[in-house]
């Protein structure tokens, strides 16, 4: 029974990030009507899409993804960095970051 108040806690969390993400600067980003969790760590970011998306509305999302960690950090993402542990992923992709100013 003691599981249940640490379940609801981690669900109330929302989005976490990948285990070597941990520790890593988050943010919260609205673009295009979407809600996005930003996790930054150096010169990566990890971007987590929140919310249910049809199939049709997610063409957009990976640019909006790249939008919020750009908002986010501030930093530019380097053009064609991104990467997703499914192919054609909307839910959580990685950017590579240029910070230098």
């Amino acid at each position: 029974m003691r599981m249940v108040p640490a379940l609801l806690l981690l669900a109330a969390c929302g989005a976490s990030p990948a285990p070597d993400m941990f520790g890593s600067v988050r943010s919260e980003v609205t673009r295009g009507g979407v809600d996005f969790v930003v996790f930054q760590t150096g010169s990566e970011v990890e971007v987590v899409r929140m919310g249910y998306l049809a199939r049709p509305a997610r063409a957009r999302v990976p640019a909006l993804m790249a939008e919020a960690a750009e908002v986010a950090t501030g930093c530019r993402v380097i053009a064609n960095s991104m990467t997703t542990k499914i192919p054609g992923d909307t839910g959580v992709a990685r950017f590579a970051l240029d910070c230098r100013g």
